[in-house]
């Protein structure tokens, strides 16, 4: 598995709308928004295919990460933590940011535990799907 940063939105909204679109039923307008122009993107690679993505936001010195996603095929093999983890280690390299923030479903709340993060503040719909924030230093 390789995580890079990427300039290839066309993938990564391939990954997003198979994986938020199609399986989770999230309504498009809700997924694709107009801030990918100002995020960090990530590509996860197996071999030549691309299976996963991660957006990073920089709010003074709050790193968001958001839109992290696995393909079905790719899932059950760490590459979700490994994409966490590589988005932290960009946020650490941003100045100023010292706080990764995130909003987890709820079902993935243990899963975004393991890796240090904290929930937060009350359960709410994005998406149709029910999240929780949750936040790290970094």
């Amino acid at each position: 598995m390789k995580i890079e940063r990427t300039e290839n939105l066309a993938a990564c909204h391939a990954l997003r709308r198979t994986v938020f679109i199609q399986e989770q039923n999230v309504p498009e307008a809700d997924e694709m928004d107009d801030l990918d122009d100002q995020a960090i993107h990530l590509l996860a690679w197996q071999g030549d295919t691309p299976v996963g993505t991660a957006r990073l936001l920089i709010n003074g010195n709050i790193g968001k990460i958001g839109r992290v996603c696995v393909l079905a095929q790719a899932r059950g093999i760490g590459l979700g933590a490994q994409l966490i983890r590589v988005s932290m280690d960009i946020l650490r390299e941003q100045s100023g940011v010292t706080v990764a923030k995130l909003g987890a479903q709820t079902h993935a709340i243990g899963f975004y535990e393991k890796l240090g993060f904290v929930a937060q503040g009350p359960v709410y719909d994005d998406g149709g799907i029910p999240h929780r924030d949750m936040t790290r230093e970094l």
